[in-house]
């Protein structure tokens, strides 16, 4: 696995007065002008969902503050898709003031991101019944499947009590454009803690779940199937064991989260088509490491995992988020490194046009930047593709400016 090091153009698209983390991305995949991240937003006080909108392909961003609902003191953890033909569609967890009662709350909008809709609970959170963050909202894509158009969104719901403490994992879908949403489904064990799930859709729409379980036990990277659009789903997969990161990272004071992230090949390529990547982070080899395993039969069963990072020995990286392009099937993986700079932070690229047997290693920040003394940096960054032109956009936090800001960054 090779590293390359390229000039890259770095734009900050969130306001530098304020705080801002935990950004996700979408593209219009008919128009890709059109690109929308969101992230937690402290400009007006408390957590809320900042939107930073592109209607020229992210030479300039705009940005707004979508409502916090009635009821609640704050909102987090979002994430963002694209439905065609001009649908965007937001996923977050909004919070009680009393820090303990959690919802997951939907945002539609069928403008483009010009305006949206008022939310839609997703799962009502009650008591010390609290469902949680990290969210993960994902429609469905592929031009092959039968569920064209559903949404699936993926979350912890925590049990903080002491009957059943700890994480699970649960599911919802909606069949009517993010309108309403089904009854929940738990799809993990309530003896076992897990952090939030990875989810893809590959080939005839077959959708594929993820989680990682956390200590004390043995971690391991489960996953599950539905062949039926999210009605059911199959009994557990594993895919490998895991080393779960320490957190906060060693040499840090973040928190460091160690999850899955899931993608599939839904390309004509013919070497790749219908592949399904698993990527994580893996302190199996004394640090935190990228890892990656392919399943060639729709999640069945799964390769052996290897590091794809190509980083010096005992670097740590981190938060990888995996994407696929629909159009030739390349494989990106982005990620947090301090292989430049330690203890200062960059944001690589690792880059396969083989279906995943080898990557190039791409440095996507112009600077590195410093994370001393922070506790939180947000637990992911996000990439988004633009099929036409194979381009990739990642957006990540960034504290060059001397605040956690939102920037963006490609591989053109």
């Amino acid at each position: 696995m090779l590293t390359r090091v390229v000039t890259m153009v770095n734009i900050q698209i969130s306001p530098s007065a304020s705080s801002q983390f935990e950004p996700t991305i979408a593209v219009n995949w008919l128009n890709p002008s059109v690109m929308v991240v969101v992230a937690v937003d402290f400009r007006a006080g408390p957590a809320n969902i900042g939107l930073y909108k592109s209607i020229d392909a992210g030479a300039t961003w705009s940005t707004v503050l979508l409502p916090l609902p009635a009821g609640f003191a704050g909102i987090e953890a979002p994430h963002i898709d694209y439905i065609f033909p001009n649908t965007f569609v937001v996923a977050a967890h909004a919070f009680d003031a009393d820090g303990l009662s959690g919802s997951i709350l939907s945002y539609i909008s069928n403008d483009n991101a010009s305006s949206f809709g008022a939310p839609v609970i997703v799962n009502q959170g009650f008591g010390q019944f609290v469902n949680d963050d990290q969210v993960v909202v994902i429609s469905d894509k592929a031009g092959s499947s039968p569920f064209f158009g559903n949404i699936y969104t993926g979350y912890t719901h925590d049990y903080n009590t002491q009957f059943i403490p700890g994480n699970t994992i649960f599911f919802n879908r909606s069949q009517d454009g993010g309108n309403s949403y089904e009854r929940p489904l738990l799809l993990s064990s309530v003896n076992v803690f897990e952090e939030f799930p990875g989810i893809a859709i590959t080939l005839n729409g077959i959708l594929i779940v993820g989680w990682i379980t956390q200590p004390p036990g043995t971690s391991e990277f489960i996953v599950r199937i539905s062949q039926d659009g999210g009605s059911t789903f199959a009994a557990q997969t594993i895919i490998t064991s895991v080393v779960v990161v320490p957190s906060p990272l060693p040499g840090y004071q973040f928190r460091c989260l160690t999850y899955p992230s899931l993608a599939a090949d839904i390309s004509n390529a013919p070497a790749s088509r219908g592949n399904v990547y698993a990527v994580w982070q893996d302190y199996r080899e004394g640090y935190s490491d990228i890892f990656l395993s392919i399943s060639t039969d729709f999640g069945q069963t799964w390769g052996a995992p290897k590091p794809i990072a190509n980083s010096p020995v005992g670097s740590q990286n981190f938060f990888p988020a995996i994407t696929v392009s629909p159009t030739d099937g390349a494989v990106f993986v982005s990620y947090y490194t301090n292989r430049v700079s330690p203890l200062n932070l960059d944001v690589f690229l690792a880059t396969s046009r083989d279906g995943g047997t080898t990557f190039i290693n791409t440095r996507i920040t112009t600077t590195s930047f410093s994370v001393a003394g922070l506790q939180v940096i947000g637990d992911y960054i996000g990439n988004a593709i633009v099929p036409q032109t194979g381009r990739l956009v990642t957006a990540w936090t960034d504290t060059r400016t001397g605040t956690e800001n939102i920037w963006v960054g490609d591989n053109q």
